[in-house]
Formats: structure tokens, C-alpha cells, sequence
């Protein structure tokens, strides 16, 4: 499974940077074509996207997008710890956060 990210070639830039490979760059006017077409790679396991591009996506896509498992997209910059932390739980079925008490 690859590591793919989405945005613009401002956010990309730095993925390129450490060596990811499978970058799609998009804009507001081709966003949506560009998410769908990462997310019916059946090569790609975990999207990472800008949290700010996700307004461009009408809001059905959105929650397509926030739902999926496969891949697991990752909104980065936004959403925190417990976004993340959610996503992982329901893609594995397992909580890696959790502490023991």
C-alpha cells in the first residue's frame, strides 16, 4: 500500500521533500476530480489532504471522503489528535491511543 498526498504545490512540496512519491497536485477547480481519482487507486492505503481543500468538495463527497477506509484519508493541518485517533481506530478496529489504567 502506498502513502499519497493531495493539494497544492505549496502543500506538496514538503511530502515530495521526504520522499512520497504518489502526489496529486489539484486546485479549487479540479479538486474533486483529482480526490477521486486517488481514492479509486486500490494501490493507495493512506491519503494525506489539506484540511483547508476539503470546502472545495461538495458536501456528500465530504463525508464520502471522512467516511472511507480505503484509503484512510488524513486531513492534515486541522482536526487534531482525535480526528486522527478516530480514523485509525475505525480503519484497524483498534484504539492505538489508548492508555492503560
Amino acid at each position: 500500500m502506498d502513502i499519497a498526498v493531495i493539494g497544492n504545490e505549496e502543500f506538496v512540496l514538503g511530502f515530495r521533500l521526504a520522499g512520497l512519491r504518489r502526489v496529486f497536485v489539484a486546485h479549487a477547480d479540479d479538486y474533486k476530480q483529482k480526490i477521486e481519482e486517488a481514492m479509486s487507486d486500490p494501490e493507495i492505503g493512506i491519503l494525506a489532504v489539506d484540511s483547508k481543500d476539503l470546502v472545495n468538495l461538495p458536501p456528500q463527497m465530504r463525508t464520502k471522503v471522512s467516511d472511507s477506509i480505503q484509503p484512510v484519508v488524513v486531513p492534515v493541518g486541522g482536526g487534531g489528535v482525535t480526528d486522527l485517533r478516530e480514523k485509525v481506530k475505525r480503519a484497524i478496529g483498534v484504539d492505538l491511543y489508548k492508555e492503560d489504567e
